[in-house]
């Protein structure tokens, strides 16, 4: 074929299902290699942040609590890093500039760069050998003829390589530890710029001031971090406290409530057994003294209970003189929402009929406590109550669905005193019921309670 000739079209046909797909980078092209390095790179800063936050361990390496094996390799690649750059420069520089002998100079070398790869998790066990070779170093080249332009008793690599060895320990010491490597450096340094005069160079005082540097913004870093996780810990354990004692309010609540309900029935046994000696003839003296020990039982049994109610009511709280409601009252409590504003819609079943006493006062307060939810929550939603009886008539069954909320709103309440999800919990947890709660699809939410009728309760 010529080179004339233009090349074949390609055969017509139908194209693929992926060929009408909007135009955009391949998945690996340099938008997706940005992308992935954006990614990366926060992943780094999140373990770093975790790495100031944790406190010293010894052998915890940094990075290491990051859930990538990549990031955890991290912080070993950047040492490998500065070992292969500053290695066999250190050599060259030692040999051709400080007339080091080229056996000793490689030992120099290679323990003033190689345990950079240990600070990555023993930081200060790294100092002490880095430390060490450098002040070796210095005494080897202490009678050296130096042009005027080289430093002593530090070189250039020691420098770089100390102010990264100065990164990993004021990441993982404390301060007190910092304080005395930092001093300890400038003593040396100013010492042998001391008694050797004739040197003049003040490369000892700018290792003294950037090590200080580094070491100040790492420790002021890494306390930082301890402090926000304690913080956090502390918050932790506070909210814990908050909400064991809110559980233990609202229960204490609930028994100041049913205190009512228990109380009339003991009333009404105390009066049965007073009454029966009167009301039944014929009884015989064994009857009626038992029959008076059945009403001095429940007298007491009452005087019990007042005492009771004394230690769980709190100082200033004053013991209430309304009849505890009940469903009959759900009315009421209806149209006093409604007056607030929230559209509520009621369908009460009329077959409802008697309940035990202790799911009577559950069932109103779950709406109550549902309908305080709505209105701070999410107002303007409008919202039905339902109350009715199982198809099996074992059980109550109270429901307290709202829409989405018309206006801006708060988290829902899941802890509070006597207004929110703990006390419906207390509540259903008290009768031997069920209570489901949870966000609906459109935004709104939904509250089920099933509150046994016939069943004894527990």
């Amino acid at each position: 074929m010529s080179a004339s000739t233009p090349p074949p079209s390609p055969p017509q046909g139908p194209r693929p299902a992926h060929v009408g797909r909007a135009a955009g980078p391949p998945s690996g092209g340099p938008v997706s290699a940005l992308v992935r390095a954006r990614d990366f790179s926060r992943e780094v800063s999140r373990a770093l942040g975790a790495a100031l936050a944790t406190p010293t361990e010894p052998g915890a390496p940094l990075l290491g609590q990051a859930s990538s094996r990549w990031v955890r390799l991290v912080p070993y690649v950047v040492a490998l890093a500065f070992v292969a750059a500053l290695l066999p420069v250190t050599v060259v520089v030692l040999i051709n500039d400080y007339d080091v002998n080229g056996g000793i100079a490689g030992l120099l070398a290679t323990a003033q760069t190689a345990p950079l790869l240990m600070a990555v998790s023993r930081p200060l066990q790294a100092w002490w050998i880095v430390f060490a070779a450098d002040v070796v170093a210095a005494v080897a080249t202490l009678h050296a003829e130096l042009p005027p332009n080289r430093p002593w008793p530090w070189t250039p690599m020691v420098v770089v390589g100390y102010l990264a060895l100065m990164l990993a320990v004021g990441l993982r010491e404390q301060r007190r530890t910092l304080v005395g490597v930092w001093l300890v450096t400038g003593a040396v340094g100013f010492g042998f710029a001391l008694f050797t005069e004739n040197r003049g160079d003040v490369i000892h005082l700018i290792m003294f001031v950037l090590s200080g540097a580094v070491l100040l913004i790492t420790g002021m870093l890494r306390e930082h971090g301890v402090a926000q996780r304690r913080l956090e810990e502390q918050e932790t354990i506070s909210e814990a406290e908050r909400s064991r004692r809110t559980l233990l309010e609202e229960r204490t609540r609930i028994a100041r409530e049913l205190h009512d309900v228990v109380a009339h029935h003991m009333s009404v046994i105390t009066v049965q057994a007073d009454s029966a000696p009167y009301r039944i003839q014929g009884l015989p003296d064994a009857a009626r003294e038992e029959f008076s020990s059945i009403a001095a039982s429940a007298r007491e049994s009452l005087t019990e209970m007042r005492r009771l109610l004394a230690v769980l009511r709190s100082e200033n709280a004053e013991g209430e003189r309304a009849p505890q409601p009940g469903i009959d009252r759900v009315q009421q409590l209806i149209e006093a929402t409604i007056r607030t504003g929230l559209p509520v819609e009621l369908t009460l079943a009329a077959d409802v009929g008697p309940v035990p006493q202790a799911v009577d006062l559950s069932a109103y307060r779950i709406v109550q406590e549902a309908l305080a939810n709505v209105v701070r929550h999410a107002p303007g939603a409008r919202t039905r109550v339902s109350i009715s009886r199982s198809p099996n008539l074992e059980w109550l069954i109270v429901l307290v669905v709202n829409g989405p909320p018309t206006e801006p709103v708060s988290p829902l309440e899941t802890s509070g005193t006597g207004h929110g999800l703990v006390g419906m919990r207390e509540r259903v947890r008290l009768t031997g019921g069920r209570l489901d709660t949870g966000p609906l699809p459109d935004g709104g939410f939904r509250v089920a309670a099933r509150l046994p009728l016939v069943a004894p309760l527990p």
